[in-house]
């Protein structure tokens, strides 16, 4: 009984193809915009997720706040090496280590641009903390070692000619940073992020030199917590330590210490804010087309009330009438849904290709689940079902006598 239903709802919307499909555009429009925005949302929070997970659940960074720019760059008062070694001095600190994030003056192949220079230090524990914090490693060439002088490891995006240097920067190359002569010793894999994959890394005592830095600042410091420590025992003693050093009160921090969890939830908090807002234009498109399958199924219990009239008089049930609407209602919203979620899905894999072609991030990506597309088109269908109810019901009142009167 079900599927004649569905056979016969079917077949009444093929011969109304033109009403059946201006009808769908609302529910079509809606699922793709869903569809394509969960898809892009889901591959990047995978993808931030699989790269904080790379950074290990036993560091913290420390970063002074109130600057532009990079965390930590650019602050009225920032980090200090007196503040490092205290914190290097706290109960359950294993390792930490000082960086510097600047703006400065590449030169390459006769053409000026401006990024970021950013230190990696002298010290080896330090050097092996920060790489693993950041997960540096080499796509080409090699990483710096304490004795390089005058040599530097650049991003993936300069490596691969992305900021405009008629060609890429590869290993061996020759730059010119702040008007002075560098090496460029190797190319680091894609970070995801933008930054990152745009600055210049050299050793911390070659970076103080050419930007004139004094000795006693940081901007950026790492935290390796000892096996076993309690973290945000770790955190909590580094944030008393830093308020007493830097004589502020608590809740008036200039500065702020996280681990990576805190920063993923940070972004997951900013991905979802984004996307809510997104959520809600595609639920208004969503429910302008359940109101377009209303009004058309309206239209259709108009049309074919002696159909209506001719059913009853030989037998047919008020259920049978109800269903025969509610399932053609319910079809209009599953096909616009599955339609949608196909659209979507293109969509997705298209944003997400254009823009790793454009930012070469690989963070950029679309995650699109099979369950995804089975939860929006049976949503769907239970849309349209929902928004065909009361015509649905409306026709299943009819009486077969006032029904056949009527004139088509």
């Amino acid at each position: 009984m079900i599927i004649d239903y569905f056979r016969l709802s079917l077949k009444n919307l093929l011969r109304r193809r033109l009403r059946s499909w201006l009808t769908m555009i609302g529910i079509i429009i809606g699922i793709t915009a869903v569809v394509s925005l969960i898809g892009m949302g889901q591959g990047l929070q995978a993808a931030i997720t699989s790269q904080f997970g790379d950074l290990g659940t036993d560091k913290i960074t420390i970063t002074a706040s109130g600057g532009f720019g990079p965390p930590g760059t650019a602050v009225v008062k920032p980090l200090t090496t007196s503040e490092l070694d205290k914190i290097k001095r706290i109960n359950g600190v294993k390792l930490a280590a000082g960086r510097l994030v600047r703006p400065g003056k590449l030169e390459f192949n006769n053409v000026v641009g401006f990024g970021y220079a950013v230190s990696i230090p002298d010290d080896p524990e330090a050097r092996k903390l920060l790489e693993e914090t950041f997960n540096l490693k080499a796509q080409e060439g090699r990483l710096l070692r304490v004795t390089d002088q005058r040599k530097i490891m650049v991003g993936n995006l300069l490596g691969e000619d992305k900021a405009g240097f008629g060609k890429p920067i590869v290993a061996g190359s020759k730059v010119k940073l702040q008007d002075k002569d560098f090496t460029v010793v190797g190319v680091l894999e894609p970070q995801g992020n933008l930054i990152m994959d745009s600055s210049v890394m050299m050793n911390e005592k070659d970076m103080r030199e050419l930007l004139n830095i004094p000795k006693d600042v940081y901007d950026v410091i790492a935290v390796q917590v000892q096996p076993g420590a309690d973290m945000q025992t770790v955190q909590d003693n580094i944030e008393r330590v830093l308020r007493k050093a830097r004589d502020v009160k608590k809740g008036e921090e200039d500065f702020q210490v996280q681990t990576p969890q805190q920063l993923l939830d940070q972004v997951n908090s900013t991905l979802f804010a984004v996307q809510l807002f997104v959520y809600i234009i595609a639920g208004i498109s969503i429910l302008v087309g359940g109101i377009g399958i209303m009004n058309a199924m309206f239209m259709s219990v108009v049309e074919r009330t002696r159909d209506i009239g001719i059913m009853k008089s030989i037998g047919a049930r008020n259920r049978t009438i109800f269903f025969l609407f509610f399932i053609e209602s319910g079809l209009l919203g599953s096909v616009g849904g599955l339609i949608g979620a196909v659209l979507g899905t293109l969509l997705a894999t298209l944003m997400a290709l254009a823009g790793r072609a454009a930012l070469g991030a690989d963070l950029i990506r679309a995650h699109i689940s099979i369950w995804l597309i089975i939860s929006t088109v049976v949503g769907a269908f239970l849309l349209g079902s929902i928004f065909g109810t009361i015509p649905a019901y409306r026709a299943s009142r009819l009486r077969p006598v006032e029904a056949l009167r009527r004139k088509k």
